[in-house]
């Protein structure tokens, strides 16, 4: 093994602390450096490259393979599309009386994670290839329903002034560039010894691009939250409840879908990880007296984060190995 290998190896093992000491250099730069427009301008290219490389570990060669399973597919669309928008309705009650803080609420809880998900899914021992085959089935669903969803749960008068251009332009830019890129990488790997060394190399700087989003991300908002953290210290509580409730949702949702142990904590998670990172710039676009939408989604992340590592410890015992039905 080289020392570039191993040294990837061992970012791996540790990734979820090397993740926490990112976000604690973020909040650091934040508070120091508070003029954060230079990052702001680096969240979306740092993000189009975190999903390239996340893409790039999707075995589109196989992905046929993945809809296959018709019972893991249909759970994790139903959770995630009609179970988690009734649970976010009742929980944006409590902050229905700000279009801000509602619209961030909304934009970071109905749209389900891709990335970071993965990774503590397979963590917990959950069947983290079925979430990669389904990462791109997953975005292009939560961009396309998320506006309908928004005008439904937030209404007209919320929504009147976002415009529909971020949407698009964060689902060419975001989404489609990286799937594409990814897409012919994989097809030139399987032709080109070079294209494929290169792409080796490039799933392995998985965990340092999103150490740099998660710096970039939270470095640009904590001047924000400093400034006026009460209403976001508010959302924690609702934010610990979401956790609660689809870990309990996900569970029964894997037991009617009588899914085996691996997949039912990889529906767990995927029911309650959030796609914060992908979701923000849309947040970042929106009008300035909409702006601390933003700050409400970075402080959903930290919030996940911590609650992704208690999920790591829970969903053994919560799903052991005992009880697979099939």
């Amino acid at each position: 093994m080289t020392h570039a290998s191993a040294f990837a190896s061992w970012m791996e093992r540790h990734q979820v602390v090397l993740y926490l000491a990112a976000i604690a250099a973020g909040i650091t730069t934040g508070l120091l450096a508070p003029d954060t427009h230079p990052l702001d301008i680096a969240i979306n290219p740092a993000i189009a490259v975190l999903l390239f490389v996340t893409f790039l570990g999707v075995p589109f060669a196989r992905i046929a393979q993945g809809f296959r399973d018709v019972r893991f597919l249909s759970a994790l669309l139903l959770l995630n599309f009609v179970v988690v928008p009734v649970v976010v309705f009742g929980l944006s009650r409590f902050v229905a009386h700000d279009d801000a803080l509602l619209l961030g609420v909304l934009l970071v809880l109905l749209t389900p994670c891709i990335d970071y998900v993965i990774v503590f899914a397979a963590a917990a021992g959950g069947a983290h290839e079925r979430l990669l085959a389904a990462a791109p089935v997953l975005m292009v669903l939560q961009l396309l329903l998320l506006p309908l969803y928004l005008l439904v749960i937030a209404g007209p008068a919320a929504t009147e002034n976002v415009e529909p251009a971020p949407f698009i332009e964060a689902l060419v830019l975001l989404i489609l560039i990286p799937l594409a890129a990814a897409a012919l990488t994989q097809w030139g790997a399987r032709r080109v010894p070079h294209v494929a060394t290169a792409s080796a190399g490039a799933l392995h700087a998985m965990v340092p691009l999103m150490m740099l989003v998660l710096f970039v991300v939270v470095a640009s908002q904590t001047p924000t939250i400093a400034a006026d953290p009460q209403p976001l210290i508010g959302l924690v509580p609702l934010y610990i409840a979401f956790l609660a409730i689809m870990a309990g949702l996900g569970f029964l949702t894997a037991r009617i879908a009588h899914l085996d142990v691996p997949r039912s904590r990889a529906l767990v998670f995927s029911g309650a990880t959030r796609n914060s990172l992908v979701v923000l710039p849309l947040a970042l676009a929106l009008p300035v007296d909409l702006r601390l939408a933003a700050a409400v989604i970075v402080t959903q992340t930290l919030v996940e984060l911590v609650g992704m590592a208690v999920y790591v410890r829970l969903l053994p015992r919560l799903i052991p190995e005992r009880s697979a039905t099939s």
